[in-house]
């Protein structure tokens, strides 16, 4: 894929298009995974139909990978990755332990109450099963069962 894609992939009923600076590597990362959320009926629009959108575009800007990582690990490199995030972009964050799903989402939920400046607003907080047999097929210390998966996005608080 090009980092010069103008494709707009809905998953999860939300309309999501990859950042230009991300590269190849991570762009097919954040497809593999967004293709384990479920999508709508429509998976794949063109960037021209934007306007045909209920929903905002998420713009995810950069991927945290907190797979395998222990509580509070995935939380404190997600709050170094959103210093890099603007008002309107996203930040796709995935972990696989339990801990860190209350830890992200009581993160999200303390910036809107504490009036920050850009309050950040959880956009898509599920959990995935991995299917059991190309886990047994493929067995490493870091083979999950579920996966947690995150868009954040900061918002204008005018």
């Amino acid at each position: 894929m090009s980092a010069d894609s103008q494709t707009i992939m809905v998953r999860a009923s939300y309309p999501i298009r990859l950042a230009e600076n991300l590269s190849e590597v991570e762009q097919l990362s954040i497809m593999q995974l967004l293709d384990l959320l479920p999508a709508d009926d429509n998976n794949e629009m063109n960037f021209n139909d934007i306007k045909d959108l209920s929903k905002p575009v998420l713009h995810i800007k950069n991927l945290v990978d907190g797979r395998g990582l222990a509580c509070p690990m995935p939380l404190l490199k997600t709050k170094v990755a959103l210093r890099n995030v603007a008002t309107g972009e996203s930040l796709y964050v995935v972990a696989t332990d339990p801990n860190s799903q209350a830890d992200i989402m009581a993160f999200c939920q303390q910036s809107l109450r504490v009036d920050a400046l850009n309050p950040l607003l959880l956009m898509i907080n599920q959990a995935t099963a991995i299917d059991n047999k190309s886990v047994s097929t493929n067995k490493s210390k870091y083979s999950v069962d579920t996966i947690y998966h995150f868009i954040i996005t900061k918002t204008d608080s005018n």
